[in-house]
C-alpha cells in the first residue's frame, strides 16, 4: 500500500451525525490524545466550510475534500488519498454503495453506522472478494447498532473463557435503560427498509432469517428465539417487549460467531428485548411497546399515514436530538449468558450519552481511529486481512479500552 495524504477522512461531515462525529474528533485530537492526519468530505464545499468554521481554532487548518456520494470518480480521488474512510451518509441503501465499492477496489479501510441488514448482505456478496484482494477492511455497524451488542457479547465470552474455558452458548441482551431521541436520517433508513420489505416477499423472508449476514457455509441450525410480543423473562423477573434494533444486532452477533470460527458454539443462540418492569404495570408497558411498533410499521406502509407521520410527527433529514438532549441521554444493557452445562454469567454495558447520536458519534470515531492507528503501521496493515468484518471480529480488547477511556462506555460483570 502506497503512502497516502491522510489517515482518516470523515465522509458526510455535514450530516447530523457527521457534524457530531467531526466535533468529537476535533476535540479529541486537538487535546493531544493521539496524532492523526484527517480531513472532512462531502458534496457541498460551502457547508463543509461552515462545519469547519464551527470548530473554532481547532478547525482552521482542517482540509476539505469535495466528493458526491454518487460520483465514483470523486470518491476514487478521495479514497486514494486516505487510509480510512468513515461514512455517515445514509440511508445507505440509497446512497452508500458507490463508496463501499470504491473502498473495496482501492484497498481503503471503511467503517460506518448503518443498521440496514439487506444492504449489508448485498455489499458483502458483491464486494467481499474485491476487498479481500485489495486488503480493504470494511466494518459496518459501528454505532449504537451494533457496537454495544456485538462487543458486549464479545466481552461476556471473554469472561466465560477466563472463568470456565468454555463459551456461553446461550446469550440474551435486555435493555434496562434507554434514553435518547432519533434523527431524521435514522427514521428515513427505517422507513426505507419497511417499504422495501412490503414490496419484496423474498426480502421479508430474509429479514426473518437470523443468519442472513453469515457466510453461506455457516452451518448453523440452532432455532433462535424471536421476541415479537410481550413476554415474561424469568431470568430477569421482568416483562419484556421487542427491541427495534434487535433485527440488526442479532444478525451481526451471529455473523461474528461465524467469522470467529464458531467461537461461541455451533448451537449458539442470541436474542434481544426491552425490559418493561414487573407485575401488571410491566405487562401493560410491554403491550404498549408492541402496539407502538405495530403502529409505526402500519404508518410506514400506508402512504397517507406515512405522509402525515413524515410531515408532522417524525424528524426530518438533518434534524435530531439537541446537544442538551444528547448529554442527558444514557443506556444500560444487561447480558445473560449460560453454558451448555448450566453455568451462568451476567454482564452490563452502559453508555453516558444519547445512544443514537451522542454515544454513536464517539463509538464511530474510536472505531475509525482504531482502524487507522491500532490495526495499521505506516501504511502497513496489521491484524485482520481484507474483507467484511463485524466490530467484534475486526477489533479486540483494544477497542473496548478505547470505548471505556474515550467514549463513555463501561463493560463490567453485573
Amino acid at each position: 500500500m502506497t503512502a497516502r495524504d491522510y489517515d482518516l477522512v470523515v465522509f458526510g461531515a455535514t450530516s447530523f451525525v457527521g457534524q457530531i462525529l467531526t466535533r468529537y474528533l476535533s476535540e479529541y485530537l486537538s487535546s493531544g490524545a493521539e496524532t492523526l492526519r484527517w480531513a472532512i468530505a462531502g458534496r457541498s464545499e460551502s457547508k463543509l466550510k461552515s462545519v469547519r468554521d464551527s470548530l473554532g481554532a481547532a478547525g482552521q487548518s482542517l482540509p476539505i475534500i469535495v466528493a458526491d456520494a454518487a460520483d465514483e470518480a470523486q470518491l476514487q480521488a478521495m479514497c486514494t488519498r486516505t487510509r480510512v474512510v468513515v461514512s455517515t451518509v445514509g440511508p445507505y441503501a440509497l446512497y452508500g454503495e458507490p463508496l463501499v465499492k470504491v473502498c473495496a477496489q482501492s484497498g481503503t479501510d471503511y467503517c460506518d453506522l448503518t443498521g440496514e441488514t439487506p444492504w449489508i448482505r448485498k455489499m458483502v456478496e458483491k464486494y467481499e472478494p474485491v476487498a479481500q484482494q485489495s486488503g480493504a477492511r470494511i466494518v459496518h455497524c459501528c454505532g449504537f447498532d451494533s457496537v454495544p451488542s456485538d462487543m458486549g457479547v464479545y466481552f461476556l465470552q471473554q469472561q466465560a473463557k477466563q472463568q470456565w474455558d468454555a463459551p456461553a452458548t446461550h446469550v440474551k441482551m435486555r435493555i434496562k435503560t434507554l434514553k435518547g431521541g432519533a434523527s431524521g436520517g435514522t427514521v428515513a433508513s427505517m422507513l426505507n427498509v419497511v417499504q422495501e420489505a412490503v414490496a419484496n416477499p423474498a426480502l421479508r423472508k430474509e429479514l426473518l432469517n437470523p443468519y442472513s449476514l453469515c457466510p453461506k457455509d455457516h452451518g448453523f441450525t440452532a432455532r433462535q428465539h424471536y421476541v415479537k410480543s410481550a413476554e415474561f423473562d424469568a431470568d430477569y423477573n421482568a416483562w419484556i417487549a421487542p427491541f427495534v434494533m434487535a433485527a440488526i444486532n442479532e444478525r451481526v452477533v451471529h455473523r461474528s460467531n461465524a467469522l470467529a470460527d464458531k467461537a461461541y458454539g455451533s448451537q449458539f443462540t442470541y436474542d434481544e428485548a426491552i425490559m418493561t418492569g414487573t407485575g401488571i404495570k410491566g405487562c401493560l408497558s410491554a403491550l404498549a411497546v408492541v402496539a407502538g411498533l405495530g403502529a409505526f410499521m402500519l404508518g410506514a406502509v400506508v402512504k397517507p399515514i406515512r405522509i402525515v407521520m413524515e410531515r408532522f410527527l417524525l424528524p426530518k433529514p438533518g434534524e435530531g436530538p439537541s446537544p442538551e438532549a444528547q448529554l442527558a441521554g444514557r443506556y444500560d444493557l444487561r447480558f445473560f449468558g449460560r453454558t451448555d452445562d448450566g453455568r451462568t454469567l451476567r454482564v452490563k454495558v452502559t453508555g453516558d450519552r444519547d445512544p443514537g447520536y451522542g454515544s454513536t458519534g464517539k463509538m464511530l470515531g474510536q472505531a475509525a481511529i482504531g482502524l487507522a492507528l491500532d490495526y495499521a503501521t505506516d501504511d502497513v496493515k496489521v491484524g485482520r486481512p481484507g474483507g467484511f468484518w463485524t466490530p467484534a471480529t475486526m477489533f479486540d480488547e483494544r477497542f473496548i479500552e478505547r470505548l471505556v477511556q474515550h467514549a463513555g462506555l463501561r463493560f463490567e460483570l453485573a
